[in-house]
């Protein structure tokens, strides 16, 4: 009996696969980093092939590791970069350009220009988002005028557009399936988050044809089976979910109210609203936070461009420090007279500043500023823009009661980070003992779909919490250090 579960997560840097039991433990992963392309100033691109051959190559290993046969899978649940967009042929299933990532800018002016033509509220109103160069939509649009030949072939039905779970559904099921999920699909200024439908007068704005797009689906639904020569067996693909949601699942944020938040190179905050999709006065993102049985639960999120990558910052850039897990000890012994404000905008600032032109800026330095100091300008930078965020979801959402942020990502390992968001959120904060939570979001909705697991109010149950941070910090403490960060920022956006 088939009684294991296969996330596949295929992130912006590297892809992996993780075999999960049917308790949702962890049995056997792999990972494998593939090339990033700069063609040019703002310009990020994948190649899909080489995304393809490393998501087989680590559902192979993953297998391996697992010591189990393609047969012992139940099925298969994906996750993966949001917004990044793949253009193929479906005669083929050749791609006709590199994959256009999420980070990349290069259709800033068509977002200026269709701001400039007054259109933003329309978009924000039907897609719950904001009209800027992370979102799908402006990137089909680009390949179709650019990549030549492109925009015939779209009009005579010969190609299919998706992000890359679609197009990993594709390639799995021997191009028999094109579909997406309400998630990522949320994310391409296309879909109507209200009424659950590509909206034609935003592909009218944008001039993409309806046929070039997927069938969406709920997040736990039938996705097809695998192609048997891939993997040693037809295995269901039962799953799917953009990776920030996946990691909302993950944590088993099920309630209205409820939030995560997760570090990595950026940082995303989703709180559950329910059924009820908020709109945000407060430049956040109004989107699908899952989809289950038809039904649609939404979310307020919110962006931070730089987190770990400022740590990263420190290592590869300034050469400060040699590896991350220095951080956390080097800013415990920081000099606590010194407040250094590091506001890291390498790449604009996101939610809820949203100003893509802002760039970084070190606030406070003195003589005696030590890679200590600027260290604990780094973590603290994190904690002082997730408050950003409760802020501003707290005001969308209309509630400014106690919020238990549940956390995951790379920096949680970090025990003065999580203490130092919890001081300045004052606000608990639960590390949970599985961290891979992304990949565990996409588990639990193949196992759901298979069977294999029970609905999201009696999982919800199994998760479990490694740690809780704890507000310490003195109030006049906390607030004089982030009037501290809110006067920087303001400096920086003058």
């Amino acid at each position: 009996m088939s009684t294991h579960l296969l996330a596949i997560d295929q992130g912006t840097t590297s892809s992996r696969a993780i075999v999960f039991d049917r308790n949702l433990k962890p049995k056997g992963t792999g990972q494998q980093e593939f090339r990033q392309y700069f063609p040019a100033s703002g310009w990020v691109e994948h190649d899909p092939e080489e995304i393809w051959k490393s998501v087989l190559a680590t559902c192979k290993t993953a297998l391996r590791k697992a010591k189990l046969k393609a047969t012992a899978i139940a099925a298969i649940g994906i996750t993966n970069q949001r917004e990044t967009v793949v253009l193929w042929s479906r005669k083929t299933g050749k791609p006709v350009h590199k994959a256009i990532v999420w980070q990349d800018r290069r259709t800033a002016d068509t977002c200026r220009a269709l701001k400039e033509a007054g259109h933003e509220p329309l978009f924000t109103r039907k897609t719950g988002l904001l009209l800027d160069p992370y979102f799908s939509g402006t990137k089909l649009a680009w390949l179709l005028d650019n990549v030549k030949g492109a925009r015939a072939k779209a009009d005579a039905g010969e190609l299919a557009f998706g992000t890359i779970d679609t197009f990993l559904i594709w390639r799995l099921t021997g191009g028999k399936v094109h579909a997406t999920d309400a998630t990522n699909a949320s994310r391409t200024l296309l879909y109507n988050i209200h009424t659950g439908t590509w909206d034609d007068e935003l592909l009218a704005l944008l001039n993409v044809p309806r046929s070039l797009l997927p069938e969406v689906k709920d997040c736990a639904a039938d996705y097809g089976v695998t192609d048997r020569k891939l993997l040693g067996a037809s295995i269901p693909i039962g799953g799917v979910a953009g990776d920030q949601q996946a990691a909302t699942i993950g944590q088993a944020c099920f309630e209205p109210g409820m939030m995560k938040s997760t570090y990595g190179t950026g940082c995303f905050a989703l709180l559950n609203t329910g059924e009820r999709a908020v709109p945000s006065s407060n430049r956040l993102l109004t989107t699908v936070a899952y989809q289950l049985n038809g039904k649609r639960t939404y979310a307020l999120e919110g962006a931070i461009f730089i987190a770990g990558a400022a740590v990263q910052w420190l290592r590869d850039g300034l050469k400060i420090i040699k590896s991350a897990s220095e951080t956390g000890a080097l800013a415990k012994s920081a000099d606590p007279s010194q407040q250094i404000y590091l506001v890291p905008a390498f790449v604009g600032l996101g939610a809820p500043y949203w100003n893509a032109e802002a760039r970084g800026a070190v606030f406070g330095l003195t003589r005696g500023t030590s890679n200590r100091e600027l260290a604990k300008a780094a973590l603290e930078a994190v904690c002082y823009q997730t408050r950003d965020l409760l802020e501003a979801m707290q005001k969308d959402w209309g509630s400014s009661g106690s919020t238990v942020l549940r956390v995951d990502g790379g920096m949680t390992s970090s025990d003065w980070t999580m203490q130092n968001l919890a001081d300045i959120l004052d606000a608990p904060v639960d590390r949970p003992k599985v961290l891979e939570t992304t990949a565990l979001g996409a588990a639990y909705l193949a196992g759901l779909q298979a069977g294999l697991l029970p609905p999201p109010e009696k999982v919800a149950t199994r998760w479990s919490r490694d740690k809780r941070f704890s507000p310490k910090m003195k109030p006049a403490l906390r607030e004089e250090k982030y009037a501290g960060w809110k006067d920087a920022v303001r400096k920086l956006l003058a």
